[in-house]
């Protein structure tokens, strides 16, 4: 009787970007708690799950979420009063039944998810564990190497990067401590560059550097002496980028303008191509669009033994579309961020049919953040092996760091 919920409370909070977003506070009988927050999303796919908001403009210009408190304290409470917090499975099932949509657009994903993880909270509180231990039991035991955004374009900056993040993977790293050490050393460096060539270092989003850079190759090439001017070598940091390339897209046709550029299909893969045989690049993310499927298919089966080939807008973290995405060749790896599909257990279903199939895992944050850490134990409980929370910069950023050095102190005791 003690593990079964009393009571859920749900509150507006302000994200990363002066957003607002959810809080949701599950309360247990026994009197633990557990809460959560959610984040939010400025580069969404056309296929994610609603976020839902008021669209007053008179309040947020529209962009404050009570439409969605009220459906978790009217709809979504009443359901889950005197459930079993350990069924996390039923938990969601409820709150899907309850919704009835396919993209959650009655009750909001957002609603749905801060609800969610706050239940899988409670239930690891109550049982006096750590999240990612009651996420993931015995097999939780590998610690995620990070993907460091430290440059900004696309819709994450003011510049004319069309390029939407610019990371860096510490592959030499023999500990998240040590990547992170190895990641910071390089954004120093290129801080540094960034000043003396007289571009603002200001920063985006997500915390990396927003320079008004005048073309894509500027940008790598001063990553690339960043890594050398900290000592590494490009063996041992590796560039990933996002592209985000439904951005990109208009009128089949890929717009790159600081290129000057309007690409065809095959020309965006052939200048996506060319990159990686230019910089010490090992992984791309939304090359294409989302729904330009037959030319995944093609960059999949010429990347794909070459570069990690990352499904963003195009799998939003959705099973079905992944399950697709695997029987038709797309892509060979999947960003997973809980806000794209509502729930915990979509996520964990959608993370195991990955592995299931050879598909690398990346555990991912959003350009509008709270300071939830929960992505970092999900990182650890599922084993996914890689992480993008950010930049080393903006504490909504760098609290999840912190929190993976803990856990990876906790696992080497």
């Amino acid at each position: 009787m003690k593990s079964k919920i009393k009571d859920i409370k749900a509150r507006q909070i302000i994200d990363s970007r002066g957003i607002p977003t959810i809080e949701t506070q599950v309360i247990l009988k026994s009197g633990t708690t557990g809460i959560a927050s959610v984040p939010s999303g400025a580069s969404t796919g056309k296929f994610e799950a609603v976020e839902l908001r008021d669209n007053d403009k008179a309040n947020y210009f529209g962009k404050s979420v009570y439409k969605a408190i009220n459906n978790i304290d009217r709809v979504i409470k009443p359901s889950l009063e005197g459930k079993n917090i350990f069924n996390q499975k039923e938990i969601d099932l409820i709150m899907l039944e309850k919704d009835g949509t396919k993209n959650k657009s009655k009750l909001g994903a957002n609603a749905i998810l801060s609800v969610s993880l706050a239940c899988a909270r409670a239930a690891a509180n109550e049982y006096n564990l750590p999240l990612y231990k009651y996420l993931g039991g015995i097999y939780a035991m590998t610690m995620p190497t990070p993907m460091m955004n430290i440059i900004n374009g696309g819709a994450h900056a003011n510049n004319k990067l069309d390029i939407q993040e610019f990371m860096i993977q510490p592959v030499a790293s023999c500990s998240i401590k040590e990547g992170i050490k190895m990641c910071a050393e390089v954004f120093y460096e290129l801080k540094k560059l960034i000043n003396s060539s007289g571009y603002s270092t200001s920063v985006g989003d997500e915390g990396g550097f927003a320079p008004d850079f005048k073309s894509n190759a500027q940008a790598l090439n001063t990553i690339v002496e960043a890594i050398l001017n900290a000592g590494y070598s490009t063996d041992e940091i590796k560039i990933c980028l996002d592209i985000a390339a439904s951005e990109l897209y208009r009128n089949n046709k890929y717009v790159l303008k600081s290129e000057n550029l309007e690409l065809t299909s095959n020309e965006m893969i052939n200048y996506i191509e060319k990159l990686v045989n230019d910089y010490p690049i090992i992984s791309i993310e939304d090359p294409l669009s989302e729904e330009d499927y037959a030319s995944w298919r093609v960059i999949t089966a010429k990347l794909g033994d070459k570069i990690q080939l990352v499904g963003d807008d195009l799998f939003v973290t959705n099973f079905e579309r992944l399950e697709n995405g695997i029987n038709e060749g797309m892509a060979n790896s999947i960003l997973i961020k809980p806000n794209q599909t509502g729930t915990l257990t979509e996520t964990i279903n959608t993370i195991l049919m990955a592995q299931k199939n050879g598909y690398k895992t990346i555990i991912s944050h959003r350009s509008g953040e709270t300071e939830d850490t929960f992505i970092a134990d999900l990182s650890v409980a599922v084993n996914a092996g890689q992480i993008k929370t950010g930049s080393i910069t903006r504490s909504e950023r760098t609290i999840k760091y912190n929190r993976l050095m803990k856990i990876e102190d906790e696992i080497s005791i």
